[in-house]
Formats: structure tokens, C-alpha cells, sequence
């Protein structure tokens, strides 16, 4: 029906280490909602950080994926005219959305040392989540004169105490504190590598994604992203976050627990029923009992 938007998902891990069930729930449910809305599903490899991200993690994301049976329209193998689909090989795009966060002065060097950030950065509400930014630089207004983004952090110049409030498809209205969730973030490194924040807006805008399915330790990453919608000008996607797939200890998983990674149950005799089953299920006894 014309006028009608197309509904466009995204898979998007990182190949820092093996694929785990938290991540298996996540693409399944936002391959679910893709099919849902008789829409497109693409696969971009977040391949930034070369201190991290390995060749042999991003072979294995492709291989236990297509395992598990997930199926996407667009990607590295399919084809599609938003290639190419890795990140690493979309730094001019970064590039044009730094000097436009820099030109309207929403961004602003930072050459602050991580001793001096730990001296006087901050504790977060959350735990799990960075420093807040004591704002050492906060005052520069040089932006400008800087022709590339290498040899200092740059970070986004938050509203202090404005409200970021956006409406989760799964977990309903959320809301955020400028200046006291969270402060200045980094959108480009020192070391001349684009931060998460700035690349996955870019990314999620230029390849036209209506909604972005993710895991509900990104809730606070999306009040960021707000910001840089706004200040780029982009239209705002959907967001639905995920529940995170737990332990037996209540800790939510991560690429360091192995024993719980696609490749592993593969190797331990799992089926790929039994890993879509599991990926929905309470971790605990029934898990251990699959491992032993």
C-alpha cells in the first residue's frame, strides 16, 4: 500500500568473541518481528575496534547463525544496495557525521588522560554503565580547527538535566536524565576509531532500519543515540529491547561465559531446537544438565 513505511530489522553483532543464548533470543525475536510485519532483515557486522574484534569470530557469526536457521534479505552474502555491510569498511560515512557534529558545535575535543579521568570522572547510577564525565574540557570552543578527529577523544556535549523519554515496543516508556544517567559520551576515539554510539546512528539511518531490536542493557545507549538523531538531523527508528537471558547466579550473559556460547552447544550435541528452545527458557538446572 503506498505510504505505508517498510519495516527494515537489523542483526548486528560484534566478533569479539562467541555468539551466546542472550544473543540467539534476540536476533530470533527480532527476526519474528521482521516477519511479522512482511519486512527486511539485514546483517551488518560491528567489526570497529581492531584491539577486539577477530577474523575468526566473524566467521563463526555467519556459520552459527545460518545453524541456528536465521535468515536475512540483506548482508554480506545476500547482496543489497546499503553494502558494504562491516563496519570497518564504512569509516567515510563516520567521517561526514563527525564534521557535521563538529561544525554545529555539538561535539568538542577531549584530552583528558584516563588518570585524570579516573581521579575525578563520576560513578553512575548503574553499575554496569561508564563514568559520568566531569567535564575538564567541556568549555573548548575550538572544535573547528581540528581537520580529522585523531589524538583526542571527542564527546557529545549532553543537554544537562533534560529529560529523554522515548516509548520501548516491549518494555513501554522510558525516561533518562541528561547530565545525571549519563554525561558527555565519546563518539570518536583517540585512536582514530569511530565509538559505538556514532556508528550504529549512522548505520541504523543510512540503511533506512524503522526499528532497532536489541538487548535491555542498551536502554541507556538509546537515550544517547537520541541525541545524535537529533542533532544529525535523522529520523528516530522503534526501538524494542530484549529481556536478557541470565545464569543459574542471575548474572546476565556474556561473551565470556563459553560454556553458554552457540559454538560450544553445537560441539556439546545440542540441537538447534534445543538452542532456540533454550534461548527462551529460565537459565538453571535444565542448562547444567545439558552441559554435564
Amino acid at each position: 500500500m503506498a505510504g505505508v513505511p517498510v519495516y527494515r530489522g537489523r542483526l548486528a553483532p560484534s566478533p569479539t568473541g562467541y555468539l551466546h543464548l542472550g544473543h540467539v533470543r534476540t536476533f530470533l525475536i527480532a527476526e519474528q518481528r521482521a516477519a511479522e510485519e512482511g519486512g527486511t532483515l539485514i546483517f551488518r557486522n560491528e567489526d570497529l575496534d581492531p584491539d577486539r574484534c577477530r577474523a575468526e569470530f566473524s566467521s563463526a557469526l555467519y556459520e552459527d547463525l545460518h545453524w541456528i536457521g536465521l535468515k536475512w534479505a540483506e548482508g554480506p552474502d545476500c547482496g543489497g544496495e546499503y553494502g558494504p555491510y562491516s563496519q570497518s569498511q564504512r569509516r567515510n560515512l563516520y567521517l561526514e557525521q563527525w564534521r557535521k557534529l563538529r561544525d554545529t558545535g555539538s561535539i568538542y575535543p577531549c584530552t583528558c588522560s584516563r588518570k585524570e579521568l579516573a581521579l575525578s570522572a563520576t560513578a553512575p547510577n548503574d553499575a554496569d554503565d561508564e563514568p559520568l564525565y566531569p567535564g575538564n574540557c567541556r568549555c573548548r570552543q575550538d572544535a573547528t580547527s581540528f581537520p580529522a578527529p585523531a589524538g583526542v577523544n571527542w564527546r557529545f556535549r549532553v543537554p544537562d538535566g533534560q529529560e529523554i523519554t522515548f516509548l520501548d515496543q516491549h518494555l513501554g516508556r522510558q525516561r533518562f536524565v541528561a547530565g545525571s544517567d549519563f554525561g558527555d559520551f565519546v563518539i570518536w576515539r583517540r585512536d582514530d576509531v569511530p565509538a559505538y554510539q556514532l556508528a550504529v546512528v549512522a548505520d541504523d539511518c543510512a540503511m533506512k532500519i524503522s526499528e532497532v531490536v536489541r538487548g535491555a542493557d542498551l536502554l541507556k545507549s538509546t537515550a544517547r543515540q537520541l541525541l545524535l538523531y537529533r542533532a544529525l538531523g535523522f529520523a528516530v527508528p522503534q526501538f524494542y529491547h530484549c529481556d536478557l537471558v541470565r545464569d543459574e547466579a542471575g548474572t546476565r550473559l556474556a561473551k565470556r561465559h563459553d560454556a553458554l556460547s552457540i559454538r560450544h552447544l553445537r560441539v556439546s550435541g545440542w540441537t538447534r531446537e534445543q538452542v532456540r528452545e533454550r534461548a527462551f527458557a529460565r537459565l538453571g538446572d535444565s542448562v547444567r544438565s545439558y552441559l554435564k
